[in-house]
């Protein structure tokens, strides 16, 4: 069974959809370095997605060095990476730039941003300690 859940949005592509969902169980706590990863197949089973994309989610994952692929073993979750700083903002780019376009949109203040960010960011720091002490 899969970790997570994922509710799909329209317009937003499945694989980002789940790639996220994934990284954010692995950053909470859901997913701990070396549990196993669902297979492909189970994937694509309990999300109701196409085989192809839960393929694709799975080899991304193991690319960006959130899973490890082990002959014999199957895909676990790796220790998460640690990023240097310019790596962070170059991965951050693109979704930091939505966040702001989108906040612009509905006239969200910096302010609000900020504090909004800083809420999810404790919510998510909430479910790693919770989690660590199981």
């Amino acid at each position: 069974m899969t970790p997570f859940k994922i509710k799909l949005v329209p317009g937003q592509s499945i694989f980002d959809q789940v790639v996220f969902a994934a990284t954010k169980a692995i950053l909470g706590g859901a997913l701990k370095p070396g549990e196993p990863f669902p297979s492909v197949r189970a994937l694509a089973v309990d999300l109701k997605i196409h085989p192809n994309t839960a393929h694709k989610v799975v080899q991304h994952l193991i690319q960006e060095r959130w899973l490890i692929a082990s002959p014999g073993k199957g895909t676990t979750v790796a220790t998460p990476p640690k990023a240097r700083s310019g790596d962070r903002q170059r991965l951050l780019g693109q979704e930091v730039e939505q966040l702001v376009v989108e906040a612009r949109r509905v006239g969200a203040k910096l302010d609000e941003v900020q504090e909004s960010v800083a809420t999810h960011w404790k919510s998510l720091e909430r479910v790693k300690v919770v989690s660590n002490d199981n």
